[in-house]
């Protein structure tokens, strides 16, 4: 059984060269498969290296399918599938502080050099990859001042704001739920990815409440 201080030869590692599928969508879906299969694997049997897997793929994939045609969906839809199955296992694996740390700067810097973008629903997971309230809440401290200026009454900026969606989770892990109240009532557009955050934080308001 491995350690957590082996290093795993990901098999996937060397498949996910930037643009390494070329257009073609049906062999990039299969070897996403294949590496979401390789790190649970590992995973199985040390959870750490496991969770280093997961940083590495959501690293590399948007690069390796940057020309591929996405026009039918399918390889975004297998995209968010492997992001919905790698989540849990960089949440769960018991990595210390600061290899905690390190792979949430690393997995932040994947999606803010997203261009396409491909892991853009990684963020709808922030408050979960960071493991704990005090975590989230350092996060949502390093995004809020700025979608507060994107939301201000002055109109100083335009466009989308990278960091929305992943402030909005980490507020609910932290608990601040009339954070996220207070920010909606700014929001630019009433469009429900947004809106969603407040059902969520009322549903954890009165869970909180029931026990």
């Amino acid at each position: 059984m491995m350690t957590s201080n082996t290093k795993h030869k990901w098999v996937f590692r060397s498949r996910f060269r930037r643009g390494a599928f070329g257009w073609r969508s049906q062999p990039a879906i299969s070897r996403i498969k294949e590496a979401v299969s390789e790190i649970k694997k590992v995973a199985s049997m040390d959870p750490v290296p496991g969770g280093e897997g997961a940083v590495i793929f959501l690293e590399k994939v948007s690069g390796a399918l940057e020309n591929i045609d996405s026009s039918s969906g399918a390889i975004g839809s297998a995209v968010n599938w492997a992001i919905e199955s790698l989540v849990p296992i960089i949440a769960n694996a018991p990595a210390d502080d600061a290899l905690r740390d390190k792979w949430l700067e690393r997995l932040w810097c994947a999606v803010t050099t997203d261009e396409i973008p491909y892991i853009e629903s990684l963020e709808d997971y922030w408050g979960e990859l960071c493991a704990t309230p005090e975590r989230a809440s350092r996060w949502a401290d390093s995004f809020i001042e700025t979608l507060r200026l994107f939301w201000g009454p002055e109109r100083k900026f335009s466009g989308y704001f990278k960091g929305t969606s992943a402030c909005f989770s980490s507020l609910l892990k932290a608990g601040r739920n009339e954070e996220i109240m207070d920010l909606l009532q700014h929001a630019r557009y009433k469009i429900w990815h947004q809106r969603v955050w407040g059902v969520n934080s009322k549903s954890a308001s009165c869970d909180g409440k029931e026990k």
